[in-house]
């Protein structure tokens, strides 16, 4: 049984302009804050894991806590979206991320860090799932791209723009405590906003919560993503470990495909992946998600640790990436809006992004900021006219029944994308410098902690710079294959003409139909 009830003005009807715009405002603070959270750290990160005497395995673990939970929740969250109130579960997920912020602002040791990025990790999947199935909700397709635009600009701007501000605060009197602490006021606020201004119908109806589906999805993922995150420092990539890890893995991902195709409630449908669009639109997703992750979390250590940049200066030096990834999002999300075309704007992404990644290839400890600056510009625009339009062709081609699964599971793979690159890509970064560096000489001045390059004699503070700097462009030319990949699959991607409905108008049409057939 379904029933349908209102819930405040403008719940059952769709909205104005400024009705719109008043409902997204805190959608869009709590995601920006949020998202922020999880980048902020980026450039505070070197001064964080040197004042609490951790190692470059932890420098990566902060990152990759806060995504690995946030990848594996993102369908849960999905799916909770399809069966209850979604104001009520980004206000949740909003809720999350508070209490982890309070709790890193004020981690004694890094143990406690890593534990409070796990919280701040179920808010991010929340949010990232959430806020673009609310949007599909009150907004039609055709609409939709102007505020994905917009949507695409907030996620560009606090993925990239979270190393500026971490920057600036590492080297003000506040410190990096602050990088966490200083977003909490702000969802609070969002919290409240959405309270006041966000109406959506609340759906009640008798649902089966798919608890093993839930479980195995959860299990399978994560024991991979540890796998590839401990490969290659605790153990060998090809090692009993590997195998144990990476067999549990798929026993348990094959388990959840048995469970989700019987249970009338799945986590992810299967039924997705018969739509070509939504796969290919997965695909692309998790390999963009290498670039985009991995970008912004190592070119920050890049700037530091190679270049000799402080905190607020290696965050300025983002500002072009920032710039190309606001600007192609926002403008194409207009043009999208005006013209109803989407499918170009994704395949000149796709084909600037293994650009982008291979003109970092060829950095060095002394490569030009202006260089640099060009570089970023390139590969920003690539991200930005790439990342939300692949959500956008997903959103477009599904039963609205089905928009929060497909909505969650493009951003789910996007997020396993980030997490196994920047699991992958650190180890691989770790190894390299320890194998230039070698155990015994300029290694001695870090002994696989992460150095402080002012506090580090000349000779060796050369050595370290030209260590990293090397390294970090290996990481980038390994990731253009991927893009490669991910341009292929764009291509095969059918462009649809955009819809002209809310995915709530949709939905009760689909039930009404539903309830004449029966």
């Amino acid at each position: 049984m379904t029933t349908t009830s209102a819930e405040g003005t403008g719940a059952g009807a769709a909205l104005t302009p400024r009705q719109t715009v008043q409902a997204m405002s805190g959608l869009m603070m709590g995601l920006f804050v949020a998202i922020l959270a999880g980048t902020v750290v980026s450039t505070a990160l070197p001064r964080i894991i040197h004042d609490l005497g951790a190692s470059q395995s932890s420098y990566t673990w902060v990152v990759t806590l806060e995504l690995l939970a946030m990848t594996a929740t993102v369908p849960l969250w999905g799916k909770l979206a399809d069966l209850y109130n979604n104001k009520l579960l980004v206000q949740l997920s909003l809720g999350f991320f508070v209490v982890g912020s309070l709790v890193a602002g004020f981690a004694p040791n890094i143990e406690v860090l890593l534990g409070s990025r796990v919280l701040q990790g179920l808010g991010g999947g929340g949010l990232t799932a959430l806020v673009q199935i609310v949007m599909a909700a009150i907004i039609p397709p055709r609409e939709l791209g102007r505020y994905s635009g917009i949507f695409g600009a907030v996620f560009a701007s606090a993925t990239v723009g979270g190393p500026l501000l971490g920057g600036f605060l590492v080297d003000s009197p506040l410190g990096w405590r602050a990088c966490f602490l200083i977003g909490v006021p702000f969802v609070i606020a969002a919290i409240i906003l959405l309270q006041r201004t966000l109406h959506l119908p609340t759906v009640r109806r008798e649902v089966k919560i798919d608890w093993w589906g839930a479980f195995l999805i959860t299990a399978g993922v994560s024991t991979l993503l540890v796998w590839t995150t401990f490969a290659g420092k605790r153990f060998d990539w090809v090692s009993g470990w590997s195998i144990l890890m990476v067999g549990g893995a798929l026993v348990a991902l094959v388990a959840a495909v048995l469970v989700e195709r019987r249970h009338p409630e799945p986590i992810i449908p299967m039924d997705l992946f018969r739509n070509l669009t939504v796969t290919l639109a997965i695909v692309a997703s998790a390999l963009v998600g290498v670039a985009m992750f991995g970008g912004s979390v190592f070119l920050a250590q890049y700037f530091q640790v190679a270049q000799g940049y402080s905190p607020t200066k290696a965050g300025l030096m983002s500002l072009p990436m920032i710039i190309g990834m606001m600007g192609a999002s926002t403008v194409a999300g207009g043009l999208i809006t005006k013209y109803g075309k989407w499918k170009i704007y994704l395949v000149i992404g796709s084909i600037l992004l293994p650009i982008g990644l291979a003109l970092f290839g060829t950095i060095d400890a002394h490569t030009s900021k202006y260089m640099l600056w060009g570089f970023m510009l390139v590969l920003g625009v690539g991200i930005g006219l790439v990342m939300q339009n692949l959500v956008l062709a997903a959103q477009n081609d599904v039963p609205a029944r089905e928009l929060g699964a497909a909505t969650s599971s493009v951003s789910f793979f996007r997020s396993m994308g980030g997490t196994i690159g920047v699991s992958v890509l650190g180890a691989i970064l770790a190894n390299k410098v320890l194998d230039t560096l070698n155990p015994g000489g300029a290694a001695s001045g870090g002994g696989g902690v992460v150095p402080n390059v002012a506090e580090l004699a000349p000779p060796v503070r050369a050595l370290v710079e030209n260590a990293y700097g090397d390294a970090t462009a290996d990481l980038f030319m390994m990731s253009v294959p991927f893009a490669v990949l991910a341009l292929l699959a764009v291509i095969f991607i059918k462009e649809k003409p955009l819809l002209t409905t809310t995915a709530t108008e949709r939905r009760a049409d689909e039930e009404a139909a539903g309830k004449q057939d029966a």
